[in-house]
């Protein structure tokens, strides 16, 4: 029996050629392989699909976190307040400028950051609160931005599995003052590499990104600030931007999928994810609650069926982050990350391979 994998990145090679070995092809050629005008069009044309004025290609989502929050001037003294359940990176970002991160519970549906809970946790030394879009759905940003818009509080979007995701009609990633993505090959839209994007509708801010991103080198040598070594390569922007016309087509395929996934989890007895309304999800991972999440998750891998734990430790219990935090117990995050599953879902996951992993779940929980 064929197995089914969470993703499939040879299909997508197979889907994008010949163009993609053309378009590869065309940069080596070029001989321009660091920044130059592969970077250069791959920027413009992301910024035209997110809606704002500019974007900057960067070495790694890591990398667009952490030249945000230094480009705002975050440092040692400030908080910034962020989710426990999202990647390791989020907090890293924070704590890479000297800053502490203040962890907040989640939203009970759609595990994203809890409004009420930030308002709780204002200090004077909020300098910033940094919501992740996560698995595909946006945060709520609306909230966040009535929240800290009148008290002068900067919102740094992580948007790093969330290309494409909207908010009441708005593009994830110019709602706050700066977007955050990942490019990782596995991500909605993603390189062959690593990879990362900024995207800002402020131009202070952009000049500052792109100064920041490429040791704060000015031209001719100068240098205007300590900056970091952060380029996008040339190579990945042009899998981009082959990849990024598509980008709507893939998401609405997740969308559909997502759709049959639904069904057959109500059919099961079990609960959907949630969208709350007004938000665009784009489905970077579908993640149900599980009974015996780790026996079901046993059984379908015996059935040849991928699946996930993202994620399996919160970040206020990760031992690395324990000397920048004030021990706590945040009660819905860590629920969520002793229940969530993951299925396989990618654009090239064919209708068989859906009723597959509906049928290997079903077993699963009757095993």
């Amino acid at each position: 029996m064929t197995p089914i994998p969470l993703v499939d990145l040879p299909a997508q090679v197979a889907a994008l050629e010949p163009a993609l070995s053309e378009a590869l092809a065309r940069v080596l050629r070029g001989g321009a392989l660091i920044l130059g005008p592969e970077v250069a069009g791959f920027e413009q044309e992301a910024a035209a699909y997110l809606g704002c004025t500019h974007t900057i290609g960067c070495a790694s989502g890591t990398d667009a976190l952490h030249l945000a929050l230094r480009a705002l001037g975050v440092g040692p003294g400030d908080e910034v307040i962020t989710t426990p359940f999202t990647f390791i990176a989020t907090a890293e970002a924070i704590v890479y400028t000297g800053a502490r991160p203040r962890f907040v519970d989640i939203d009970p549906r759609t595990f994203t950051l809890d409004p009420q809970a930030v308002a709780d946790a204002l200090t004077p030394q909020t300098r910033a609160v940094l919501p992740v879009h996560l698995f595909g759905q946006p945060a709520d940003t609306t909230a966040l931005q009535a929240l800290c818009a009148p008290r002068g509080i900067t919102i740094v979007e992580d948007a790093a599995q969330a290309f494409g995701a909207s908010m009441e009609g708005q593009k994830v990633g110019a709602i706050g003052q700066i977007g955050c993505f990942s490019l990782y090959p596995t991500k909605n839209l993603g390189a062959f590499g690593d990879g990362g994007l900024l995207s800002t509708s402020d131009p202070a801010l952009a000049a500052q990104l792109r100064l920041l991103r490429e040791h704060g080198h000015e031209g001719g040598y100068r240098h205007s600030r300590l900056g970091y070594n952060s380029r996008l390569d040339a190579l990945q922007a042009a899998v981009l931007r082959l990849k990024l016309p598509r980008l709507d087509a893939w998401n609405a395929r997740r969308r559909e999928i997502a759709a049959r996934y639904d069904a057959g989890l109500r059919a099961l007895g079990l609960e959907p994810p949630f969208t709350a309304p007004g938000r665009s999800h784009v489905y970077h991972q579908y993640s149900l609650r599980c009974p015996n999440r780790d026996g079901v998750r046993a059984a379908m891998a015996a059935q040849g069926v991928a699946t996930a734990v993202y994620y399996p430790l919160p970040l206020h219990l990760q031992p690395s982050l324990a000397p920048y935090i004030d021990a706590q117990r945040l009660p819905i995050a860590e629920q969520a990350a002793a229940t969530l599953l993951s299925l396989p879902i990618h654009p090239f996951l064919c209708e068989e391979a859906v009723e597959r992993v509906l049928r290997a779940l079903e077993q699963a929980l009757h095993a």
